[in-house]
């Protein structure tokens, strides 16, 4: 295949944190011609002319990129073949429309999945060690610890999983210092693949969630998995135990969840919530053991370049015409949030 046509539809701030130092001179040699728009320069008919002076048939696009029209293929005369999203859900970009008009959309994929892995890990040290608790406390007042003061430590501790996909498969890595037992609850997977892991297999969600102490929610959405994590599940976490969520929030009924973390028998960390952003009146943002992020467990600003360099290895291949990865299909599109 020939050097393909590239229009890079991203900030300033995407293109020195996505593709740092050469990166951005490694994309632009790709393509028999290169342009670069700073989509914040842009109105919706600006854009529109963008697309259509330029033809591109490869777009990078990322968070800010203008929406996609769904006319676009057929305005362009179908020379837009691929659209390579540097971030993660599609939705603000392209329609499932576009998709089934024969669009090549692919986004970060698993190429992020150890840093948020490693959120989690942070996560749920955090909550062991009742930070969200004491960084309330200290900054109200003159709050400190006394000799009757509790904490934990994630040595000795059972670790489950619900859901053992990449970023699951990441975390079992980093977890591997502290000696911990690992189990899921994960029934697609294969027996060899937890084998691979050292992990056992919980065969059912109550025996996960009710044998261990720290809940690690990685679960798929899916119709089958929509709020599938209940009040019982929660209430069966050891006392002093961890639930946390850097999954997708809506596999878990997040009003039970409020009632028990506002028991105080367990802690509870969230980076996701079935609305985004968490509302102003959440009950979460009250209660002193839930630790809150907002949804920052993707890449780090400066490990965004980790996507950046899986865009570009996307591109060189659908270039020599390979198999692309992170491919979004109609059915991943239809699970993204």
């Amino acid at each position: 295949m020939t050097s393909p046509r590239i229009l890079a539809a991203v900030t300033e701030t995407e293109r020195e944190t996505f593709f740092p130092g050469r990166q951005f001179d490694e994309l632009k040699g790709l393509a028999s011609s290169f342009r670069h728009v700073d989509p914040l320069t842009l109105d919706e008919a600006a854009w529109v002319d963008t697309l259509s002076d330029f033809r591109p048939e490869i777009l990078v696009a990322c968070w800010r990129t203008p929406p996609l029209p769904d006319d676009i293929l057929c305005r362009l005369d179908n020379s837009l073949r691929y659209a390579c999203y540097l971030a993660g859900s599609v939705r603000k970009l392209v329609s499932d429309k576009l998709l089934h008009d024969g669009l090549i959309v692919t986004n970060w994929g698993h190429s992020i999945s150890r840093t948020v892995a490693e959120c989690g890990l942070m996560m749920a040290i955090a909550s062991l060690r009742r930070v969200p608790y004491w960084n309330r406390r200290m900054y109200k007042g003159d709050a400190w610890k006394t000799p009757e003061t509790a904490s934990g430590s994630l040595f000795g501790r059972r670790v489950g999983l619900h859901g053992f996909g990449v970023i699951a498969r990441e975390f079992v890595k980093l977890v591997q210092p502290f000696g911990v037992p690992v189990e899921t609850y994960s029934p697609s997977v294969p027996d060899s693949i937890l084998e691979e892991f050292n992990v056992s297999r919980s065969h059912s969600l109550e025996a996960l969630f009710s044998e261990n102490d720290v809940i690690i929610e990685l679960a798929a959405l899916t119709p089958e998995t929509a709020r599938i994590v209940k009040e019982e599940h929660l209430r069966s976490i050891p006392e002093g135990g961890v639930f946390v969520n850097i999954g997708r929030g809506a596999t878990v009924d997040e009003d039970a969840l409020a009632r028990v973390a506002a028991e105080g028998k367990i802690f509870v960390a969230l980076d996701v919530f079935s609305e985004e952003p968490l509302p102003a009146d959440s009950p979460f943002r009250k209660i002193e053991n839930v630790l809150l992020l907002p949804h920052l467990g993707g890449p780090t600003t400066d490990r965004r370049q980790d996507a950046g360099a899986h865009a570009l290895e996307n591109i060189r291949r659908y270039i020599r015409g390979e198999k692309l990865r992170s491919v979004v299909t109609a059915e991943v599109y239809a699970r993204a949030s």
